[in-house]
């Protein structure tokens, strides 16, 4: 089962923080500013992970489907909170983090440019500890919004890369983005799912595509006690041991989010070979990341 795309998620939670652009150093908050300890997040993408399906059970890919584990670029973020329990429902944990959002385009979607897009081991969120109250958290929920990542493709019995860029928040207004080389011009609002895909080898003067990817997996496991609204993209993931914080802390908490990319690109497999053919009508069908491991380092 897939969160349906066409239904919008609108978190009523103030913004906390700040959001740089796309091209701006690889930290929120920056290293300065508030004295004392810093609660600071890093992304690392594992292709090894086990692969979830959107209730938190291993999943294979499904017959009649093809998938591959993409090398991810970059990733971004928009909302961060911190559960106690798996009852906790969502928006009611310790939100760190919510980035700006805009009705620019007409309905309320994610700002694009004003979103902060990083590699691995780069930082996506450096606050103060303080902004994070004492008490001891069983539960991570990320919110994803953008990832960019290179996949394999054939064409006439050649195996050629390309690049992805795709948005998984629950609606993105976008001015522009690039998703190779190419920029694309968007000035609008688009829903989850929505993706570019640039070819990198051979280098030809290929024209970027664009679609509309039919269903995004949602790793939730605590969906029978904490939902999450359709059409969003919260992922969460339980700390393997719990977190607890005092106040008293004088040390940086650093937290690494792994997400699994374990055949995390999946389309319909028209030929059985498992490579992605998309000049012989093979569709993308998900893109979504499938689990989140969040350890303290």
């Amino acid at each position: 089962m897939r969160v349906p795309l066409l239904a919008l998620l609108s978190l009523s939670i103030l913004a906390l923080g700040s959001c740089k652009k796309e091209d701006d150093d690889d930290s929120n908050g920056g290293g300065g500013g508030t004295a004392g300890p810093r609660l600071i997040m890093k992304f690392k993408f594992d292709s090894t992970q086990v692969r979830l399906n959107n209730l938190g059970q291993p999943s294979t890919v499904p017959a009649g489907h093809g998938a591959q584990s993409p090398r991810f670029n970059k990733m971004s973020a928009h909302y961060v909170e911190f559960a106690p329990l798996a009852t906790t429902q969502l928006g009611q944990g310790d939100v760190v983090y919510h980035a700006p959002e805009t009705t620019l385009g007409g309905a309320n979607a994610i700002d694009h440019d004003l979103c902060l897009v990083v590699s691995q081991g780069a930082e996506f969120l450096n606050i103060p500890l303080s902004e994070l109250a004492p008490g001891t958290y069983q539960w991570l929920r990320v919110s994803l919004s953008y990832q960019n990542y290179d996949i394999r493709f054939g064409a006439l019995g050649t195996i050629y890369s390309g690049t992805v860029a795709s948005f998984l928040g629950f609606n993105t207004y976008i001015t522009s983005y690039q998703v190779h080389d190419s920029t694309v011009v968007v000035n609008d609002d688009r829903l989850q799912g929505y993706w570019a895909f640039e070819v990198i080898n051979p280098p030809l003067p290929t024209p970027v595509t664009t679609g509309q990817a039919p269903g995004t997996t949602v790793v939730n496991p605590l969906a029978s006690t904490s939902p999450i609204p359709a059409g969003s993209c919260v992922v969460t993931g339980a700390f393997p041991s719990a977190l607890t914080i005092t106040g008293n802390e004088t040390a940086d908490v650093v937290i690494q989010v792994s997400l699994s990319t374990n055949k995390s690109f999946e389309w319909v497999e028209t030929d059985g070979d498992n490579v992605y053919e998309p000049i012989d009508g093979e569709t993308v069908v998900d893109m979504g990341i499938r689990g989140m491991i969040p350890t303290v380092q």
